[in-house]
């Protein structure tokens, strides 16, 4: 494994394959990630699900960016790979989340030494029981070769650079039905590890906010959903 932070490592696959996007956060810090606690009370969290709930009018299934035999990067919905429902964010919730936003911004350019400019819309992104997404980086395509190894990885999305996730319910071990928490459905980055080779695997609380690179270092998963609701507003940044 590569130490790339004091308690964080990655698999040594990175040390053989070329990355175009390599960001990452100094090695002195902690975590090569960066946790905002409290980026949303616990009170607009409630109300935020509350409001996605009753929104039948915006809801979508969530689709997965692939490249087409032309080299076209289209998106499509492909439930085997990723079962999510996407929402519009509505205008009250989205002014508030750019106040946060602003409170916030410099510390996230400091903490990976990049200038912040451009941002996409905020996706807000619905898992429920059963609900999952593979493992995918957010700026790449991974390769696979005949035997299933990966051999690399090919930018398709450049302008993102940053990734950052505002979860709205929280991980509890035994979630009830109820819309406040879920079990499962954990946040897995796949090629992070402990100094004891345990994988980096994110159970939030409700307005937490988690921000780190978009690039293969960082592919991830959600793990399918044992019971709750997990809802989370999800972005991507470019950088200089």
């Amino acid at each position: 494994m590569i130490q790339i932070s004091t308690h964080v490592y990655c698999d040594s696959l990175f040390e053989t394959i070329d990355l175009e996007n390599k960001l990452l956060a100094s090695q002195y810090k902690d975590f090569p990630y960066l946790i905002i606690k409290n980026f949303f009370s616990q009170q607009s969290c409630q109300r935020l699900v509350a409001l996605v709930q009753k929104d039948e009018r915006s809801r979508q299934k969530a689709r997965v960016k692939r490249e087409s035999m032309t080299g076209i990067i289209q998106a499509d919905i492909v439930e085997a790979y990723r079962k999510t429902n996407s929402y519009a964010l509505d205008t009250f919730y989205r002014n508030y989340y750019d106040t946060q936003w602003m409170k916030y911004k410099t510390d996230i350019e400091a903490y990976f030494s990049v200038g912040l400019t451009l941002s996409t819309e905020v996706q807000v992104l619905e898992y429920k029981q059963g609900y999952f997404y593979i493992k995918h980086a957010d700026d790449s395509n991974e390769i696979i070769d005949k035997d299933k190894k990966t051999i690399g990885f090919k930018l398709v999305a450049p302008q993102r650079k940053i990734s950052t996730v505002l979860f709205a319910t929280s991980h509890e071990i035994t979630a009830s039905s109820k819309s406040d928490s879920f079990s499962g459905g954990e946040l897995l980055f796949n090629y992070l590890f402990s100094a004891k080779g345990e994988p980096v695997m994110i159970k939030p609380e409700a307005g937490d906010m988690i921000i780190f690179p978009s690039n293969p270092y960082f592919s991830h998963e959600v793990l399918p959903v044992e019971e709750g609701y997990r809802l989370t507003l999800v972005q991507w940044h470019d950088t200089i």
